[in-house]
């Protein structure tokens, strides 16, 4: 089914701001060089989607309301602050996995077939970069 800008906007902020926060977390308690190392790199590259995605907004003369997390991001980010040190990196990772793969499938959806050309531009050159992070928590997590 083809997903509306409106939603895309939406997904798409929501899907950057749970990767920022979750990282956050994240580091506030890991120990392990290579998860942290992970976690900084989210903070930095979903920053930059958020600003591709507000501007081809901007482009596309849409509004870009302020990101809010979804009920399932919000459980697995509480997940995430709740563990201590020694289990957070395993439930960071078993999330991060999950939401790569919703954001995937997002950016994926909107380049094929999204309404607003700027925006379908923007979601086809997150997708690799997607796919990139995705490889990168198949070397850190089983």
């Amino acid at each position: 089914p083809a997903v509306s800008t409106a939603d895309y906007i939406a997904k798409a902020g929501a899907g950057d701001l749970w990767e920022i926060e979750s990282s956050r977390a994240l580091l506030a308690k890991s120990k392990d060089a290579k998860v942290r190392a992970f976690a900084e790199m989210m903070i930095d590259h979903h920053g930059k989607s958020t600003a591709k995605v507000k501007a081809a907004a901007a482009t596309a003369g849409v509004d870009v309301p302020a990101p809010k997390l979804e009920a399932e991001q919000e459980t697995m980010l509480a997940d995430i602050k709740a563990a201590d040190a020694a289990g957070i990196d395993k439930i960071y990772l078993a999330h991060q996995k999950t939401a790569h793969e919703t954001a995937l499938a997002l950016h994926q959806a909107y380049a094929a077939s999204g309404e607003a050309p700027a925006l379908k531009q923007a979601a086809a050159e997150i997708v690799p970069v997607v796919e990139a992070h995705r490889a990168e928590l198949g070397k850190l997590a089983p």
